[in-house]
């Protein structure tokens, strides 16, 4: 079998995904294609070349909808031999893509394929799909459905987390971006201009660089009692959900794409392009973000002291909470440059963003091997390991 390399990895800045942010204006295939054609620029890149373009997104429909994949590769102008598939795994769909893209490598089916993700939600609002798991009684009731912002209050109460807990890590998350993005840190990024060439947005713009514990403090809970019986039912809960994520420590919707290419070596020498990293595992599981890691890990013959930097995504700051817990990771390693908190949660674009912040900060600080983690709706999770060449 052979490996999978990454060899560039792209994305957008994230906007606040309402109405008011500054990629409202801009649709989720002008994301795309404005990456796409900045990856074949920066490589000369012959799109003759690529198999397969793999996009993540967690509501495809409307703008999001119709094989948003193939659709891009039409629109940025790139050959037609190249195919194209969208998925869906909630909110870890464009780590998702990614994996899969290393699988086809490493199988030999494919040599070459474009990866990662874009969402919408100022357009395209989260729920806007439907389906049976949230809207039909029956299933609802069967399944023990319950909105994520609970889900997260539930693990908060088990975790008998207090509200000063979860806003510190919130705050954390706001410095640490702050600092990242003071220091040119996202290389990443590529800024967003519209169809004529106009600048609208070239960073993360949901960053607060003076929000304090005490405004944090002030913010009321995202969650209501209407789903409580529900987790008591379910939980060993100590007599009552406690409410105690907010705007201040859980991720708000952003605008955003992101795109990566991965292929064998093969490929990359002729392209003329060097690998950044190896896609040395990965792993999915019905469970949570710590066991999609162990599961990585013991695929790719590694322990948690192998790995060097971790991004977990930052939903909710008790999922970050419980995933260093879990692993008993010393807390200098996870997130360094902030998470979702700060800069947003682009849905099915931020597994890809994650990988792209790691590589990144990897080769800054001349470090070997990174996992990313993500949790997902309906009781999912995913990691990757990459590991510097």
């Amino acid at each position: 079998m052979t490996d999978a390399y990454l060899y560039e990895a792209l994305r957008t800045p994230r906007g606040l995904g309402t109405q008011e942010g500054s990629l409202y204006s801009i649709k989720p295939i002008s994301l795309l294609t404005g990456l796409m054609r900045e990856l074949q620029q920066r490589h000369q890149l012959d799109t003759a070349l690529i198999d397969d373009l793999l996009l993540g997104c967690m509501t495809p429909v409307g703008d999001q909808g119709a094989n948003l994949a193939r659709i891009a590769v039409l629109a940025a102008g790139w050959d037609g031999k190249v195919a194209g598939a969208q998925l869906n795994r909630f909110g870890a769909s464009g780590l998702a893509a990614l994996n899969l893209a290393a699988q086809q490598v490493r199988s030999g089916w494919d040599e070459l394929v474009v990866a990662g993700g874009v969402e919408s939600p100022s357009r395209v609002p989260a729920g806007a799909d439907g389906g049976a798991w949230s809207l039909d009684p029956g299933t609802s009731l069967a399944t023990g459905y319950v909105p994520a912002v609970t889900s997260a209050d539930v693990l908060a109460t088990l975790e008998r987390h207090r509200r000063e807990q979860l806003d510190a890590w919130a705050l954390r998350s706001q410095h640490r971006a702050v600092a990242a993005r003071a220091a040119y840190r996202f290389r990443s990024i590529v800024p967003v201009r519209d169809q004529n060439g106009v600048l609208v947005l070239a960073d993360d713009e949901m960053i607060r660089p003076q929000l304090s514990l005490e405004a944090l403090g002030c913010l009321t809970p995202l969650a209501d009692a209407g789903y409580d019986a529900i987790c008591l039912l379910r939980h060993p809960l100590p007599g009552r959900v406690e409410h105690l994520h907010t705007a201040g420590n859980a991720a708000s919707p952003a605008d955003g794409a992101a795109l990566a290419l991965v292929g064998s070596k093969t490929a990359g020498a002729r392209l003329g392009v060097e690998p950044r990293a190896r896609m040395a595992a990965g792993a999915v599981t019905g469970g949570e973000a710590a066991a999609a890691a162990r599961k990585a890990l013991t695929r790719a013959g590694l322990s948690i002291d192998d790995i060097d930097l971790f991004e977990v995504h930052e939903t909710y700051a008790a999922v970050v909470l419980r995933f260093v817990r879990e692993l008993a990771l010393p807390v200098d390693k996870v997130n360094v440059n902030g998470g979702a908190i700060a800069l947003g949660d682009a849905a099915g674009a931020s597994g890809c963003m994650l990988l792209g912040t790691l590589l990144d900060e990897l080769e800054a600080r001349r470090l070997r091997r990174g996992l990313v983690a993500m949790g997902a709706g309906a009781g999912m999770a995913i990691a990757t390991i990459i590991e510097r060449v």
